[in-house]
């Protein structure tokens, strides 16, 4: 039985801030895409979860169905924003065998700097507003190159799975460094070497010239 003095234990208070409640009807897909773009920039993708987005945007989880699908849908979108400025290249489409190499390699250098875009891209096709107006680009360069749309197409899927497998690669053995071990063999430094920009520039001449 407690005592006269008996008191109920006090709960330690939350230490993260309470977040204000949004207003009805402020909350729209727009500012859902710009708050999961900084969670994912600052965060990593693996945090950008509805609850998480939820909770920065002072609103329930159900709230955030009304603007996306899933959170499929919320990487696409944001994978799709972060593309959009750094995809296109600065030659001309004139010079082909530049503009292509320059192309494939903004897109190598996106996926293997952006979790979050490698797993989207290994994930399932992507048809973002972004990426298929990159395709529609790399088609109208790739015609001019082959006269054909359906050897065009050839073409770009060529470029693409390798450009996405490559950056698979490169990505996964991006902590992989020979200082510091003490069995490391000439032929692993050879191997090593398979995985660099220049290997990939390499082996996309190897792609062109069997276009030109």
């Amino acid at each position: 039985m407690a005592t006269p003095n008996h008191r109920p234990a006090q709960r330690s208070p939350d230490p993260r801030p309470a977040r204000r409640r949004a207003r009805w009807g402020t909350i729209s897909r727009e500012l859902v895409i710009d708050t999961a773009t900084t969670l994912v920039t600052e965060r990593g993708f693996e945090q950008a979860t509805i609850r998480n987005l939820a909770r920065e945007l002072g609103v329930a989880p159900m709230t955030l169905y009304r603007h996306v699908r899933d959170k499929t849908d919320l990487l696409d979108a944001v994978v799709d924003r972060l593309l959009a400025p750094v995809w296109k290249p600065h030659s001309s489409e004139q010079d082909w065998r530049v503009w292509i190499g320059e192309a494939a390699d903004n897109l190598r250098r996106f996926l293997v700097e952006q979790p979050a875009a490698l797993h989207v891209y290994l994930s399932h096709p992507v048809v973002s507003a972004t990426a298929v107006s990159r395709m529609d680009a790399f088609l109208h360069v790739l015609r001019n190159v082959v006269g054909d749309e359906q050897r065009a197409r050839q073409a770009y899927a060529a470029i693409q799975t390798y450009t996405i497998g490559f950056a698979a690669l490169e990505a996964s053995r991006a902590a992989w460094h020979p200082e510091g071990r003490q069995s490391v063999d000439e032929l692993s430094l050879q191997l090593a070497a398979y995985t660099t920009p220049e290997q990939f520039a390499a082996g996309l001449t190897y792609l062109l010239n069997g276009l030109g």
